[in-house]
């Protein structure tokens, strides 16, 4: 499977952060195919002193789904994350890693909706900081549900 990440941090040596999450991401899920640069970007939902650094990243991997998602929780725990964001109420955090899109080995997009997971992410296409390091990475991977490609969605945030 090839899954995209998207990756967060506003608290503490933000570019350490995505490191340390891009490390234990490669060594517990898989092989990193790519990695965007790292974007400074504000706050998205919330006020905050603290800006954001920003990534995207896109992984092989032969986990399932929901074991990805535990990996992916696991690490942010790890890392400090105390408390996930419920029902659209936003914070601070050390780390956040949000499964974006998952395709089969064969190129199928994995499409879920379960209260633990939903691909591809219901929000990514609204959310610059999102979109702009995905479209770094994979400019022409098409939406499963939209069927446009991620540089098309940028295009449409950024207007």
């Amino acid at each position: 499977m090839n899954i995209y990440f998207s990756l967060g941090t506003n608290l503490g040596d933000k570019d350490r952060n995505l490191r340390i999450a891009v490390q234990e991401i490669e060594k517990r899920i898989g092989k990193i195919v790519s990695l965007s640069a790292f974007y400074a970007t504000a706050p998205w939902g919330f006020t905050s002193e603290n800006t954001f650094l920003n990534a995207a990243l896109s992984v092989e991997t032969a986990h399932l789904p929901l074991e990805v998602l535990k990996i992916t929780q696991e690490i942010e725990r790890e890392m400090g994350r105390l408390h996930k964001s419920v029902d659209g109420v936003y914070g601070d955090r050390v780390i956040d890693i949000d499964f974006l899109l998952c395709f089969a080995d064969d190129g199928t997009p994995v499409s879920l909706n379960t209260s633990e997971l939903k691909l591809p992410h219901p929000l990514m296409q609204e959310r610059l900081f999102v979109m702009e390091p995905l479209a770094e990475i994979a400019p022409d991977i098409i939406h499963p549900i939209f069927k446009e490609t991620m540089r098309e969605l940028l295009k449409k945030v950024l207007s």
